[in-house]
């Protein structure tokens, strides 16, 4: 590895053993779980809408919350405070937006995981200005499935996250067999993690990379759904929950804290073929997973973080919070507990992603937070693909500090990671994924099948302080005829 020179002296003498100290932030025994979890509201969709032409109106505003009991946080949400609301769609239904700016600084709103125009995305080439209202439409044309909403504005995107804007975004495809009563046997749990400053404000401190940072914020104080100090009442003998990983750089191990098994029915991209009983499961930012727990009438269980193994060195695991456990929420179950229906053996068809033999190979390496060695140009196209395609993409972190790779407008599968068979949690439809160090992930990506030679979707690491540290890239799907209409340079703000 190079660059981050003023770490590598770091282990000499009782320097290494202050920063191992100071780095950790776990949780364990300091929480009460008293906090009752908030939901975030549906959204309804607003007047003119009908069965399957939805309108959704989403107001990007600063406010203030109470996070920390007894403290006044000055927030920034969608429809609200903090986050926003939850906005849940059937496949098939055309949805348009309307996305209004009443924040004091220009920002973007980018439907993670959502299958849709480059034009419609929401990444950095989309930008909303104070006081204007952008208004994307698109035909859902994706399988049921967990994806979220937050804001992607080139070398802010940090900042602009961590002050709150996030919500998840469900889509249904009429299939009813697991639990799926909002907020009550099926809820979102949105990870993020906060540090605050003695008046109540959020510290931003170590929000950029820099100097010890090798990640970005890493915070002490762990929010779900906005909460604080959390408990879950569970009232069904399953219960469906949505995770996200929403926090800036924070890698999470989850589990339980009794060792029970769940079922993992559901990845980034949508339903695995069947339930997959784990132990643990790692989440790195903006990955998504739906599990499904079984309770027992009365019992209390702790949802808990386990250090992760980060597979990075000594120093750079413990400075990215390798060596943080984290407790996360307790359930509690009621006395008497309503019965499910049984989990279902077959969830989802999975068709596989198989490049053709001859398929294009793109080749990426993850550097001193570039890709091959260049940091994000907005006018630079790094590759084109032709639309409805499936390529490879070839992926090595050649640094000692975890990276994740996502990718906008593709689906994609895990070939293998340093040659060998994915592990199962690993192998479903996914947009993101975790690049341990050393390491090599090779993709199959299915491409979507909008052709556009000017409007470029993304690829970044989504540690975000990574991303704004310009270890992004840019990519244009075309077709055949579309391909010599592709500028030498992109313009920069082409919404």
């Amino acid at each position: 590895m190079t660059g981050i020179g003023v770490v590598t002296v770091a282990p000499i003498g009782g320097f290494a053993g202050w920063l191992w100290v100071d780095a950790s932030r776990g949780n364990g025994g300091h929480l009460s779980f008293s906090a009752p979890l908030r939901i975030p509201p549906l959204l309804a969709p607003a007047p003119g809408s009908g069965r399957t032409t939805k309108q959704f109106r989403l107001n990007l505003q600063e406010g203030v919350s109470e996070l920390i009991p007894g403290r006044r946080t000055p927030t920034w949400g969608a429809n609200g405070s903090y986050l926003g609301p939850t906005i849940r769609v059937n496949r098939g239904d055309r949805v348009h937006m309307h996305v209004t700016n009443r924040l004091r600084q220009t920002t973007t709103l980018h439907w993670h995981g959502m299958h849709l125009p480059a034009q419609m995305d929401g990444g950095p080439h989309q930008l909303i200005a104070p006081g204007r209202t952008w208004s994307p439409q698109w035909t859902i044309e994706q399988p049921a499935t967990t994806l979220w909403y937050h804001p992607h504005l080139h070398s802010l995107t940090a900042e602009h996250v961590y002050r709150g804007i996030a919500g998840l975004f469900l889509i249904d495809d009429g299939d009813t067999r697991l639990p799926h009563t909002y907020g009550v046997d099926d809820v979102p749990l949105i990870i993020q993690d906060k540090n605050f400053n003695d008046d109540g404000t959020l510290s931003t401190e170590g929000i950029k990379f820099g100097g010890i940072n090798v990640t970005g914020l890493l915070g002490d104080r762990i929010l779900i759904n906005g909460t604080y100090d959390p408990f879950f009442r569970v009232t069904t003998t399953l219960a469906r929950f949505r995770l996200l990983n929403g926090s800036n750089a924070r890698v999470y191990d989850i589990g339980f804290a009794d060792g029970r098994n769940f079922q993992l029915v559901g990845t980034d991209g949508g339903l695995l073929p069947a339930p997959l009983a784990l132990k643990r499961l790692m989440l790195s930012p903006g990955e998504r997973a739906e599990i499904v727990v079984a309770f027992k009438p009365g019992e209390k269980v702790v949802l808990r973080s386990f250090a992760p193994d980060l597979q990075s060195n000594f120093l750079f695991e413990q400075l990215a919070g390798g060596g943080d456990e984290m407790d996360l929420l307790r359930f509690v179950a009621a006395p008497q507990l309503r019965p499910s229906p049984p989990l279902p053996s077959a969830l989802a068809t999975v068709p596989p992603i198989r490049p053709a033999a001859n398929a294009p190979v793109t080749r990426m390496v993850m550097g001193d937070f570039t890709f091959n060695d260049k940091t994000m140009d907005m006018k630079r196209v790094d590759h084109v693909a032709t639309a409805s395609s499936v390529g490879v993409w070839e992926v090595k972190n050649d640094q000692d500090i975890p990276h994740n790779f996502h990718m906008h407008g593709v689906t994609f599968q895990v070939l293998d990671l340093d040659r060998r068979t994915p592990p199962p949690h690993m192998r479903g439809n996914k947009d993101t994924v975790i690049v341990p160090p050393g390491s090599t992930v090779r993709l199959g990506v299915s491409y979507l099948r909008y052709s556009d030679p000017i409007r470029p979707y993304m690829f970044h690491c989504h540690i975000l302080a990574h991303e704004d540290s310009g270890m992004m890239g840019q990519f244009l799907t075309v077709s055949p005829a579309d391909r010599v209409r592709v500028p030498k340079s992109l313009p920069h703000n082409h919404g």
